[in-house]
């Protein structure tokens, strides 16, 4: 059988959860600290009442620190289910480290350990049970809203919105109610405790249908889990859907009302200069991400449509189009101080006209921002809808 595993994320009160999760009987808890030089693991169990800690000094991999880790901790997975006196692993990540890369090396990366252990990936031995986000209610909303950049790039709100939005429970310093309403709406098959004293009971208790550190599928529900939809203050979720493209020009000039008082956005996308590719587009305050994600089921061919989820073909046959196919845009808004109607209307400019709809030879003509995918900030200044839909119209007739 394997191993219980449980991920243990975020800025909040970290050392506080893996303290409460190492007092249950067999459960050891591993972590991973870089001060600057040099790497340190260090693996810590409960026997008989008392705290027993190793640690070892782990040579940098490429001299990369993430690389250390991640490697080490594969194998050390694999290598603590072994032991007779561990009946669950507890993983601490550092603070700005996202569980859902983690969670995809252990569940496919191939490790060899040594002999006796047959190649593969971490989790022939062990099993996600859980990934825990650790919240600080005094600075979560605001990190989540903001456009702060950590040194390697990523914004600090893609990480600690990434982390509670991936997350089976979530942790919080104190019942802050605006963090809460976010959190229900960003998170909403996730148990939510506010400090660690039922949090074992949660872990016990956890959705139904809670990720457990499964892969993300851009095809999947964006409303899993029943959020509540009614607004609460200044935080209300935002739906937007059509079966029509979008002009590439407009929703990029569109894209910053998705960056002011929004904590995220995410879903699928049809651009009109795109007709065969699925886009996916996701935000998280002010940093934004635009990527494929597949294509089409009306632009496969008869053999990948064989390999085609099932679940996705019958909702695509729900809402099938005789020119268009299942081709359509679904996008959902967390908002924070934005106006939802704003948006809605302000997405709606951005989708082709009824004349530009009527002329789909024209649509591969578009330039487009969006070619080589995109992240924000751009480097190139954008142009107001009205202008867009001018120069668009003027582009309609010219051709």
């Amino acid at each position: 059988m394997r191993t219980p595993l449980v991920l243990v994320c975020g800025q909040g009160d970290a050392d506080g959860v893996a303290g409460t999760l190492i007092n249950s009987p067999g459960t050891a808890v591993v972590g991973h600290e870089f001060d600057g030089h040099v790497v340190r693991r260090w693996v810590s169990i409960l026997r008989h009442g008392e705290l027993s800690t190793s640690e070892v000094a782990l040579e940098l991999t490429k001299g990369c620190v993430s690389c250390t880790v991640r490697n080490d901790l594969l194998v050390l997975l694999r290598r603590i289910h072994r032991r007779d006196d561990v009946q669950r692993i507890v993983v601490q990540l550092a603070p700005w480290m996202e569980p859902e890369p983690v969670c995809f090396a252990i569940n496919h990366v191939r490790v060899r350990v040594g002999f006796g252990y047959p190649d593969g990936p971490a989790s022939r031995d062990v099993e996600i049970r859980a990934v825990v986000a650790c919240v600080d209610a005094d600075r979560w909303l605001t990190q989540a809203l903001g456009a702060a950049e950590l040194d390697d790039g990523r914004t600090i709100a893609q990480v600690v919105v990434g982390q509670a939005e991936f997350a089976d429970a979530v942790v919080l310093t104190e019942p802050e109610r605006a963090t809460l309403a976010v959190l229900k709406r960003l998170a909403p098959r996730s148990r939510i405790t506010v400090g660690t004293r039922n949090l074992e009971r949660a872990l016990r208790h956890l959705d139904l249908h809670a990720r457990r550190g499964a892969d993300a599928d851009p095809h999947e529900p964006l409303l899993a889990g029943q959020p509540p939809l009614t607004p609460e203050g200044e935080v209300a979720l935002v739906e937007f859907s059509a079966h029509r493209p979008f002009h590439p020009l407009r929703l990029h000039s569109a894209i910053d009302s998705l960056l002011d008082g929004v904590v995220r956005a995410r879903g699928r996308l049809w651009l009109a200069s795109q007709p065969n590719n699925v886009v996916w587009i996701e935000s998280a305050g002010g940093g934004l991400r635009v990527a494929n994600a597949g294509t089409w089921l009306a632009a496969m061919t008869t053999s990948d449509l064989t390999y085609a989820d099932r679940e996705r073909q019958a909702m695509a046959a729900a809402h099938w189009d005789h020119d268009h196919g299942d081709r359509h845009v679904s996008m959902t808004i967390l908002v924070c101080g934005a106006q939802p109607g704003e948006i809605v209307d302000t997405l709606q400019k951005a989708l082709v006209t009824d004349e530009e709809f009527s002329r789909p030879e024209q649509w591969s003509g578009y330039d487009d921002p969006f070619g080589d995918w995109h992240e924000d900030p751009c480097d190139s200044a954008p142009e107001s809808l009205d202008e867009i839909s001018v120069q668009g119209a003027h582009e309609s007739d010219d051709k």
